[in-house]
C-alpha cells in the first residue's frame, strides 16, 4: 500500500506540475491569445481539481489504513516498535494534513475561484485579482502535493 500512495503521490504532484508549467503556458503560446487559450485552459485546471480531489481521498483512506494498523499493535511488543509506531502515527497524520489542505484548495479553485474568473471575463470584473488568486491556490496544491511525495518517499 506504501508503494500506492507513492504512485499517487508522484502522479498527483506530477498531473499539477506538467498542467501548471508546462501545458498551459505551451496552449497560450500556441493558441496566440486568451480569449482562445483561456477556456481551453480553464477546463484542463477544472479536470486537474477533480483528479487532485479523487487522489487525495484515495490518499487519505491509504493513510488512514496505514495509521490503524501503527496503532493496534498488540500490547506485547517492545517499547522500541511501540516508539517507532508512534512516531509513524504522527508523520501519517501530518501527511494527511497536507493531503487535505491541498484538497481544500483544488474545491476552492474549482468552486469558487473558478467562477469568479469566468464572471469576470463576461461582465469586465477584475481579471487580473482572480487570476492571481487562481495561480496562488495552483502553487499550494502543487506544494502540497510535492510534500506529500517528499514525506511518503522517505
Amino acid at each position: 500500500m506504501q508503494r500506492l500512495a507513492l504512485f499517487l503521490a508522484a502522479l498527483w504532484w506530477g498531473g499539477i506540475s506538467a498542467l501548471s508549467f508546462l501545458a498551459v503556458p505551451t496552449l497560450f503560446a500556441s493558441l496566440g491569445g486568451p480569449s482562445v487559450g483561456g477556456p481551453v485552459a480553464a477546463q484542463l485546471f477544472s479536470y486537474q481539481s477533480y483528479a487532485g480531489l479523487l487522489i487525495g481521498l484515495a490518499l487519505l483512506i491509504i493513510l488512514r489504513r496505514d495509521r490503524s494498523r501503527a496503532q493496534f499493535r498488540l500490547p506485547d511488543d517492545s517499547v522500541d516498535a511501540a516508539g517507532a509506531d508512534l512516531m509513524q502515527m504522527q508523520q501519517s497524520l501530518a501527511t494527511m494534513g497536507f493531503v487535505l489542505l491541498g484538497m481544500l484548495l483544488a474545491m476552492v479553485q474549482e468552486f469558487g475561484v473558478a467562477h469568479q474568473i469566468i464572471t469576470a471575463r463576461a461582465t469586465g470584473g477584475d481579471l487580473r485579482l482572480w487570476h492571481g488568486l487562481g495561480t496562488l491556490l495552483v502553487l499550494g496544491q502543487w506544494l502540497c502535493a510535492g510534500s506529500v511525495l517528499w514525506r511518503l518517499s522517505r
